[in-house]
């Protein structure tokens, strides 16, 4: 386990044990998900994961979340070059009416 921005980034054989837990006995699920540290809904989908697809992994695939984080800082971009804007138009108006 490690820790990504604040959220902790599980290995698949963290999570595929956890899941193995929970199959020997899925009415204990908040209790192996309290044993491990680990919420319980984020057992719960990941168990759910499994049973739809038991060949594949459980952690998304790296070029989506890497999609995913280039989409989140191209919109952050955008929203500071839409205020630069915004304060150019300003100033140029500001300016504009003096120059009248």
């Amino acid at each position: 386990m490690k820790k990504r921005r604040g959220r902790t980034a599980y290995t698949e054989e963290f999570r595929r044990e956890a899941v193995r837990l929970v199959e020997a006995d899925v009415d204990q699920l908040a209790q192996i998900a309290r044993d491990l540290g680990v919420h319980p809904v984020t057992l719960r989908i990941w168990w759910r994961q499994v049973q739809a697809n038991r060949e594949g992994p459980i952690v998304r695939p790296a070029q989506v979340v890497s999609l995913e984080e280039d989409n989140r800082r191209l919109r952050l971009e955008n929203a500071r070059l839409a205020e630069e804007r915004d304060i150019l138009k300003k100033a140029t108006a500001f300016f504009a009416r003096d120059a009248r």
